[in-house]
């Protein structure tokens, strides 16, 4: 393969991942995907691509996956909002993906697009929207997942003021089609569509389609300055609002019972508990009650005028995220 039309992806059997594939695959590029052992390959049905294994604890990987590509999307990361050991989360986000931006350089990669997050930005105190300036308080990250996004982010930006030529996306909260895992919205998304959603907490998320996202990683490619940062967003809504969506194209009643926070931290704490003694993954935590405190809303006029990204509204990724859904046979 000559260094001239070959793409690497990391994380590419995940959601945002193989969406980011299935767009270069569209825009001609030639694929190297990474996979780690025991990764559920369904995403990668059908993409013409050659298959590596990559995995971000074991840098003995970085080299050979690297050998002969131009251009590096680093989409892996783990992504849980709660872990029994935030050490191995700080080793993969952290760690493994400069590391891997540092194999990059040796290897001759000419560009890459590194898959941040909102989670790494800060929020405005009066629910405004943010975008890429707004000053970052402790109180923003709390978890393990935001604490080592934003620590990821800032070792990334090191190595871009160092001279390395990376542009960084941070996707707000995507739906759509793909979402095998699923992840924690995604989850969401599959638990309002069958009726297993009676209630919400009072919360906000800016809600954007997944193929959007895919496509703003490839302008990011084409027009981001290196070094800077762009928001990849849609619409922000408060989370009853998507759940209305959710009931509307799926012909169910939205659910009506808002449930204060305050009353649910004993019980989180206790979950957590457990959780820490069964290793299973809690239904909440004190901390993602927490972050349910806040808004998280979010601007992509950056990206909108510097890259031309255009998001589309959050009714169509909830229709294609059902659509995939029935498709699947996940629906009820």
């Amino acid at each position: 393969m000559s260094q001239d039309d070959v793409t690497l992806v990391t994380g590419a059997t995940g959601f945002v991942g193989a969406a980011v594939a299935r767009a270069l695959h569209r825009a001609g590029h030639r694929l190297r995907l990474t996979t780690r052992p025991g990764s559920d390959q369904r995403n990668l049905s059908g993409l013409p691509a050659e298959i590596v294994p990559l995995d971000l604890a074991d840098p003995a990987t970085f080299a050979p996956a690297l050998q002969g590509c131009r251009h590096l999307f680093h989409v892996a990361a783990d992504y849980r909002l709660w872990v029994p050991d935030e050490a191995a989360m700080r080793r993969v986000n952290i760690d493994g993906s400069a590391a891997l931006f540092r194999a990059a350089a040796a290897a001759g990669v000419e560009r890459s697009v590194y898959t941040s997050s909102v989670a790494a930005l800060g929020l405005n105190p009066s629910g405004a929207p943010a975008d890429e300036t707004t000053p970052i308080r402790p109180e923003h990250h709390l978890g393990a997942y935001k604490k080592s996004k934003y620590d990821a982010e800032q070792a990334v930006r090191a190595l871009a003021a160092a001279g390395q030529n990376i542009v960084i996306v941070n996707p707000s909260t995507p739906i759509g089609p793909g979402d095998i895992k699923p992840t924690p919205t995604g989850q969401m998304v599959r638990d309002a569509a069958n009726g297993r959603m009676p209630a919400y907490v009072d919360t906000g998320l800016n809600i954007v389609h997944v193929d959007d996202v895919a496509q703003g990683h490839l302008l990011a490619l084409e027009k981001g300055r290196s070094g800077e940062s762009y928001i990849l967003g849609g619409e922000n809504l408060m989370l009853r609002e998507l759940l209305a969506l959710i009931a509307t194209q799926t012909g169910r009643k939205p659910p009506t019972l808002r449930l204060p926070i305050a009353p649910l931290m004993p019980i989180a704490w206790v979950m957590e508990q457990i959780a820490n003694i069964t290793g299973k993954t809690p239904l909440m935590t004190p901390e993602i009650l927490a972050m349910a405190r806040k808004k998280m809303f979010f601007t992509s006029a950056r990206a909108q005028a510097t890259l031309g990204y255009q998001p589309r509204p959050a009714a169509a990724a909830v229709a294609d995220a059902l659509t995939w859904l029935r498709a699947e046979g996940l629906l009820a």
